[in-house]
């Protein structure tokens, strides 16, 4: 049967008319994508507060998501027949029911290197991780079976090897459910949604936090990152994984927590970062070919983001945005997390017309225009 998209006139942008063979969206990542499993594990890179979700379908609600509304990955399964919130896989108020048709094991702050979890515990002191081992000493990204049990008050937020683990978990209380064979179906059926990345160079990197930086030059860093990548790829695609999209970075350096830093140089975007963004995504590009090539079972979308946002940055009136430049929250000029909360004043009454909801993380207007574009480089290239 032939998947057609069909574009729908809508107030949000675009609405999709979906396959029924989309059974399931899974994500993995980073806060751009979390729908909530920070909220179940001991770490202060958390928005389960007012004002965050204060557009939420239904009223304001607060359920960890970065952003004032919904993120990507909600907006994709909704458009693809599905639910139109995708539960965190920690959360306790869902099931494996639940989870059938759709789960996030994503965690907000996060990266692809294993020392991107563990900046925050490095910034206050550190802990031991559970090999005994600072995260900085080893040169090794995503690795499997870098711990042991759960998520421990030492890791700060979820690593990304540990989200694979909970892949695996999921998909035995899958079998457990619908038995082996529906399992699979679901698996392979599913679109596989993976954004993260950022955090892995401006909380990490260039944070000077975890010794990378002396480590590696940047374009060795990259290098390793995109070989994380790969890792991790190749191990969901082991794993049963058949339809996925992976996300490039935006312009990260002109992000609002970027500009403010740069304030002694104006203020602009930090054209350092996003030449780093430009080169990191180049090679992104080439192994997500060399995977297709290596997998020709593995329907493997690049999504690119830099773009996209460019495009929102130069011509905001276009997409009727009034301030790209700060976030919507407080002075949206450094605040997220905690520091965007209730009490913080200047917040905007109307973030629809804002790129930024926080410091860092888009409103949902954009996000919508993401999981648009998500979609149509899904149906061109025939993931969907």
């Amino acid at each position: 049967m032939l998947v057609v998209a069909v574009l729908l006139a809508t107030s949000g942008g675009v609405a999709w008319a979906a396959s029924p063979r989309v059974p399931a969206v899974i994500v993995f990542g980073d806060s751009t994508v979390d729908t909530g499993n920070n909220n179940q594990i001991p770490t202060p890179l958390r928005a389960d507060f007012p004002p965050y979700g204060r557009d939420m379908p239904g009223g304001p609600r607060a359920t960890g998501r970065f952003g004032n509304g919904r993120l990507p990955p909600d907006l994709i399964s909704e458009a693809l027949g599905l639910p139109p919130l995708v539960p965190a896989y920690l959360d306790p108020a869902y099931g494996i029911d639940d989870f059938a048709r759709g789960v996030c094991f994503a965690s907000a702050g996060t990266g692809i290197d294993n020392a991107t979890a563990d900046v925050l515990r490095d910034l206050l002191g550190g802990l031991p991780t559970s090999s005994g081992c600072r995260a900085k000493a080893a040169k090794v990204p995503f690795e499997l079976g870098s711990g042991g049990g759960g998520v421990s008050a030492h890791l700060t937020v979820i690593p990304l090897w540990k989200e694979v683990e909970y892949y695996e978990e999921y998909q035995r209380r899958l079998r457990a459910r619908v038995g082996r064979s529906r399992a699979a179906a679901i698996v392979g059926g599913a679109l596989h949604v993976v954004s993260i990345g950022t955090n892995d160079f401006l909380e990490n990197y260039f944070l000077l936090a975890t010794g990378r930086f002396a480590q590696f030059t940047v374009p060795e860093f990259e290098d390793f990152l995109v070989a994380g990548a790969r890792d991790f790829l190749a191990r969901i695609h082991r794993l049963g994984a058949r339809r996925v999209t992976f996300a490039g970075l935006a312009a990260i350096g002109c992000l609002p927590l970027e500009r403010t830093t740069n304030a002694l140089r104006g203020g602009g975007c930090v054209e350092e970062y996003n030449e780093v963004a430009r080169s990191y995504n180049a090679k992104l590009q080439a192994m997500v070919r060399s995977l297709r090539d290596e997998f020709p079972l593995l329907k493997l979308a690049y999504i690119s983001v830099y773009e996209s946002f460019l495009n929102l940055i130069t011509d905001p009136a276009k997409y009727g945005l009034e301030n790209v430049e700060e976030g919507c929250c407080a002075t949206g000029k450094f605040e997220m997390g905690i520091m965007c909360n209730e009490d913080a004043p200047l917040t905007c009454d109307d973030a629809g017309k804002f790129l930024f909801w926080d410091a860092f993380h888009p409103t949902e207007k954009v996000n919508r225009l993401m999981a648009n574009h998500t979609l149509e480089v899904c149906y061109q290239e025939g993931v969907l």
